[in-house]
């Protein structure tokens, strides 16, 4: 949709002067002259864009970490072993006991479970303790003072400007991620505006310090973002021997009858619940790895972070804090580990192939498991979408 106020942004920045990356630029006070138009525009008041624009630093470090890069393609089991670990589950079990109360006014306000809720909050901030320390107003400045993602990060600036007014926050005491997002549910400005709540009655928001306003907030977003109240988010499931792995994927709903017809249970091996509802089909290490099958939930997770990875993880840890065991189908004995370039290699080879992986950028991502089944169907693999070693030689021998 197009938004004449971020078009105005844009020119501005331009005229501002070109990108820049590194040490501090020449241009960097220019940009935060056209800020502050952008902000004068948006109807900040002029006090405030006075007090705070003028003296935002650059943060070279920001620009470092914005265009970092990971080394190797993390695996899913590395991924949630880093954040599923036993420690993390048993420090929800005791929050949700020690907050019990708060979480139970909040499921009844919004429909969303408690354990969820601490899920969320522990993935996010590991239940308050790490909230991130860089200056966000410098971070977010120097963002979109940078050509990459100006827009956005200019916008998430305009935000931050309108919750010191709203809010009363002193500038100076704003920290976060080196990107910008706050607080114990690590709220980037546009979603703290639009969806942080007040949960403890004080009459401001707090998402540093208050764990009422952390977690009603992140129960109000879950609701915003589609949360259905008495539904999981999926489950862990066993596959039959001979199951046609194409059938997997975000982008292949069935019902959940259906599954149970091509013979899809639960992972302690018994039957599917008779549900209405759809269903997806994961594998996030392969035929070899855990499958889950993902509802409607699922897409409130990825709404909140669209990493499959990281939707995932949050339902694993919530249905743990919640009572469950671990998971019941081990992984794989992990195989050498893929570099972000050999990664970006095989897009470029499917691509070339004719099957579009999307963006060549080194990431496992929907379009790029679907490019790999196609790939693999072809090649008369099993078609699960994931990049293991014999799909890896085949692709990169395959001279088209």
């Amino acid at each position: 949709m197009f938004r004449p106020d971020l078009a105005i942004a844009v020119l501005l920045l331009a005229i501002a002067g070109p990108a820049f990356s590194g040490d501090v630029p020449s241009d960097f006070d220019a940009c935060l002259d056209s800020l502050a138009q952008q902000a004068r525009a948006d109807a900040i008041p002029a006090a405030l864009i006075d007090e705070v624009l003028p003296g935002l630093q650059f943060q070279p470090r920001v620009i470092e970490l914005d265009r970092a890069q990971p080394e190797f393609v993390q695996s899913f089991s590395g991924y949630l072993r880093g954040r599923v670990s036993t420690r993390r589950v048993q420090q929800g079990r005791l929050l949700r006991f020690q907050h019990q109360d708060l979480l139970e006014r909040l499921t009844h306000e919004y429909g969303v479970p408690a354990h969820v809720l601490v899920a969320l909050w522990g993935m996010e901030s590991d239940f308050g303790g790490h909230t991130g320390s860089m200056p966000t107003l410098d971070s977010l400045a120097t963002l979109a003072c940078d050509a990459r993602r100006s827009e956005f990060f200019t916008r998430q600036l305009m935000a931050a400007l309108r919750l010191i007014e709203r809010e009363s926050l002193d500038p100076g005491a704003m920290r976060g991620s080196w990107a910008g997002a706050m607080g114990q549910t690590q709220f980037m400005p546009t979603t703290f505006y639009d969806h942080a709540v007040d949960g403890d009655g004080d009459g401001r928001i707090d998402l540093w310090d208050s764990v009422a306003d952390a977690l009603a907030s992140g129960a109000n977003l879950l609701k915003n973002l589609g949360w259905n109240p008495g539904q999981r988010w999926g489950r862990e499931v066993s596959l039959p021997d001979g199951f046609a792995f194409e059938k997997t994927g975000m982008e292949q709903s069935r019902s959940v009858a259906d599954w149970a017809d091509l013979g899809v249970r639960r992972a302690d091996g018994g039957a599917l619940p008779q549900a209405d509802m759809n269903a997806r089909l994961l594998l996030p290490q392969g035929h070899a790895g855990p499958a889950f099958l993902v509802y409607d939930n699922f897409d409130a997770l990825l709404g909140w972070n669209r990493s499959i990875a990281f939707a995932l993880s949050v339902g694993h840890l919530a249905d743990r804090i919640a009572g469950g065991g671990p998971l019941v189908t081990e992984f794989p004995d992990d195989e050498r580990r893929m570099t972000t370039a050999e990664m970006a290699e095989l897009q470029r080879r499917l691509a070339d192939l004719g099957h579009d992986p999307g963006e060549a950028d080194g990431i496992l991502g929907p379009m790029t498991r679907r490019a790999l089944r196609n790939f693999q169907l072809e090649q008369d693999l099993i078609a699960d979408g994931y990049p293991d070693p014999e799909t890896r030689a085949r692709l990169l021998d395959h001279e088209g």
